[in-house]
């Protein structure tokens, strides 16, 4: 299991373990904060976030056929995320979720080349975004345990790179070039906690992109590529 993945398990852990104590609170609490807000159809709000945005790499066969190149890593880099929410009840348990917004996101791409090169061995290419966003879930809730409900989502996310760019042609700057749109899956777990004035909801979300992304040139970092594939965590606040 590799570290990112250890951390993203751990993460769902710690969010489980509130839920179990909160829970167990729960049990002696007898006051229910904002009582009619599930009859309601609509709900509005916003979620503050943090992100660690990777890529998943489809290298060539006979890598080290191109420039002497030897590997290529993808090193994730952190970021963050505001969104806002609209949310519409479907039925007890089910929400249909819409929340566009903003993700400013970066990555490393690593490269290393076998000794003897007249250049640098080690060549570091950094890839930074600014993403539209427009993710479409479907929620799915447990039953409400006086002021708290634990939750699982998935769906799907279209998204828009602002900063793309994959029609430049720049001759005195070499760097990796992605397609200006995205898209992709996420699924994610969190709590609803009912508080006197509004619902607070931590929440984990990860999110898998299913479009290469890379455009292939003439240089050796993307000749080097079969794929760049986009994946995100996400760990936010909802405000609603």
């Amino acid at each position: 299991m590799t570290g990112r993945r250890k951390v993203f398990f751990k993460l769902i852990a710690a969010i489980l373990f509130v839920a179990v104590v909160h829970v167990a609170e729960a049990q002696k609490q007898k006051i229910l904060n904002l009582p009619k807000y599930d009859r309601q159809r609509f709900h509005f709000g916003f979620i503050l976030g943090i992100n660690k945005t990777d890529f998943v790499i489809d290298r060539i066969s006979g890598l080290s056929l191109i420039d002497s190149l030897y590997t290529i890593e993808s090193k994730g880099m952190s970021g963050f995320n505001l969104q806002i929410v609209t949310n519409m009840r479907m039925g007890e348990h089910f929400d249909l979720r819409f929340l566009p917004g903003l993700a400013f996101a970066s990555r490393n791409l690593i490269y290393t080349f076998q000794p003897g090169r007249p250049l640098e061995n080690v060549v570091t290419k950094k890839v930074e975004s600014t993403f539209v966003e427009f993710p479409l879930d479907v929620k799915f809730k447990s039953a409400r345990l006086n002021n708290f409900r634990a939750y699982v989502l998935g769906g799907v996310k279209y998204s828009i790179d602002m900063v793309s760019q994959a029609k430049v042609k720049a001759k005195d700057k070499e760097f990796v070039k992605l397609q200006r749109n995205d898209y992709g899956y996420e699924i994610g777990v969190g709590c609803d906690f009912y508080l006197p004035m509004f619902k607070f909801s931590p929440e984990i979300k990860m999110y898998h992109g299913v479009r290469n992304l890379l455009v292939k040139d003439n240089l050796v970092y993307s000749q080097s590529l079969d794929g760049l594939f986009t994946k995100m965590f996400t760990l936010s606040l909802t405000f609603e």
